[in-house]
């Protein structure tokens, strides 16, 4: 079963709008057709989230995992069908992100300036360590990907553009995590440090021992602790005001990146990072 989504909406939530109920629309449509917005835009994310379960999801999913009536939810579908934003399988039924999220997220990832200014320093990168690199952002309590140059060697790195992965078990989330302030540590910690593999850090001694390691060095590194097999090193990237504003990493198999090569290779992360970070403003 599709476990409820944290995009869902209310269960309490109104029932959209006058027009919904057959209730003239009044004053009151401005604020209940943002209503309806935000439950699409909450339909559409978790398609996002599950777009790989299984070929798509059915309705059925989306009425458990939203807490909504089908009936509600056929007519919240309608227009994302419409516009491309979600698409339906005719012979399965199963709803997907359709191909005007390509579209969309192609222009947005083209206009962000830390990817431009960055990529030359990722492929520069992947030419030194033979490696993945990636760079990504943070959004709450996870990191996104928006960039990837592969490594011309064989490789079993599983990350995509636009993926999203926890904070506390990925090299870049941890890089982000040493800069972080301690309330924000503390919502990590209570939301729950699930083991992704055998090596991953789940106590709350462990993630601070680690912290400090990562601060006191310059660099973070998951020790195969996100995915079986795929070891990898990251460090931030500042802004000007010398926040956190993104971080960069390499990944590859434990067996080519070996715990021996770590710093070797860290070196290289961190003088990456640096660069962007001066391109970006941040003080060297």
């Amino acid at each position: 079963m599709v476990k409820r989504s944290s995009h869902a909406p209310a269960a309490d939530t109104p029932v959209a709008d006058g027009m919904d109920r057959g209730e003239p629309a009044g004053r009151a449509a401005p604020r209940n057709r943002s209503s309806s917005l935000r439950r699409a835009i909450a339909v559409l994310d978790f398609v996002a989230d599950f777009q790989n379960h299984k070929g798509g999801l059915r309705l059925g999913d989306l009425a458990v995992g939203l807490g909504l009536p089908k009936s509600t939810l056929v007519r919240l579908l309608a227009p994302l069908i419409e516009s491309g934003l979600v698409s339906m399988a005719a012979d399965t039924g199963r709803y997907r992100l359709g191909p005007r999220t390509a579209y969309l997220g192609g222009i947005y990832l083209e206009q962000l300036d830390l990817r431009s200014t960055a990529r030359d320093v990722l492929a520069d990168l992947v030419s030194q360590s033979g490696e993945t690199a990636h760079l990504v952002v943070r959004d709450g309590l996870e990191i996104v990907y928006i960039d990837k140059v592969e490594s011309p060697k064989a490789t079993s790195v599983s990350s995509r553009i636009g993926s999203r992965q926890p904070l506390y078990c990925t090299a870049v989330g941890k890089a982000f995590l040493a800069h972080l302030p301690e309330l924000f540590i503390m919502d990590v910690e209570a939301a729950g440090m699930l083991a992704r593999t055998p090596n991953t850090l789940t106590t709350h001694a462990e993630l601070r021992r680690e912290l400090a390691l990562v601060s006191a060095r310059g660099y973070s590194v998951d020790n195969v602790e996100n995915e079986l097999g795929i070891r990898c090193i990251g460090a931030p990237i500042l802004n000007h005001a010398g926040d956190v504003l993104a971080a960069i990493s390499i990944s590859g198999p434990d067996g080519r990146m070996t715990s021996g090569r770590v710093a070797q290779l860290a070196v290289l992360v961190v003088r990456a990072a640096d660069e962007v970070s001066s391109r970006l403003g941040a003080r060297q």
